[in-house]
């Protein structure tokens, strides 16, 4: 097996976990749904964040102008352990909650070191810069990333690469993945360098889920208009 179709397999794997499969004929509501973890997957990524930036927000001393980072850190990080114990009591998946527990965590620790609230956001920063940057040459080289997990969910490998149609279609979508990740930081880090720690957390999360929902519904239609047969 190529690289390529390990990383596809990998890639593969991990949207089908996540509910994605274009093999399957369910609406695109649904799979969007799905693929955030439904009501409880949605607060498991929102919460912990909006009671970090709550609480900073009503603690700011006017004098320093800075917010109670202990508090703020240690309820946001109690939040997402509270979810990920009560996946654990209920023996649900919990591999969504540990991941945002140990997101949580990862933030506090950057946060706590330093002194300085800003770097709450630091780890979100190089996760963006991360996915952006692969998704980007992946489309430049001819290898979108998108193609790789599609072509595997639907059996083809990579031979979606000999058809011009696909190729073309996949580069785009990798792109405008690419692009969501890049605004993110276009937008928010100008307020990480300011300081402004209540403008920063709240574009953090209107640039979150807001974001991402329509840019996975948009990419399962145009990966399931490539493959007509298989959305029967």
């Amino acid at each position: 097996m190529s690289a390529s179709e390990v990383l596809g397999a990998a890639l593969g794997q991990a949207a089908r976990r996540a509910g994605i499969d274009p093999a399957e004929s369910t609406t695109t509501g649904h799979v969007v749904w799905a693929s955030m973890g439904g009501f409880r997957g949605i607060l498991e990524s929102v919460l912990p964040g909006l009671v970090f930036i709550v609480v900073y927000t009503v603690t700011i001393d006017p004098a320093s102008g800075e917010g109670d980072l202990w508090l703020s850190l240690g309820l946001s990080v109690a939040v997402a352990a509270v979810f990920t114990l009560a996946r654990l009591i209920a023996r649900q998946p919990v591999t969504a909650a540990v991941g945002g527990l140990v997101a949580a965590v990862v933030a506090a620790a950057f946060a706590l070191l330093t002194g300085d609230a800003g770097n709450n956001f630091v780890p979100g920063f190089i996760t963006n810069a991360v996915y952006g940057s692969a998704l980007l040459v992946s489309a430049l080289t001819g290898w979108s990333l998108i193609g790789l997990a599609a072509g595997f969910l639907l059996g083809e490998g990579t031979t979606w690469r000999r058809d011009r149609r696909k190729r073309r279609v996949y580069f785009w979508l990798a792109v405008a993945w690419a692009a969501l990740f890049a605004a993110r930081l276009a937008v928010q880090l100008p307020f990480y360098f300011a300081g402004d720690i209540t403008a920063l957390g709240t574009l953090k999360l209107v640039m979150g889920l807001p974001l991402f929902a329509p840019m996975l519904a948009v990419t399962w239609l145009a990966v399931r208009a490539l493959h007509p047969r298989s959305a029967e």
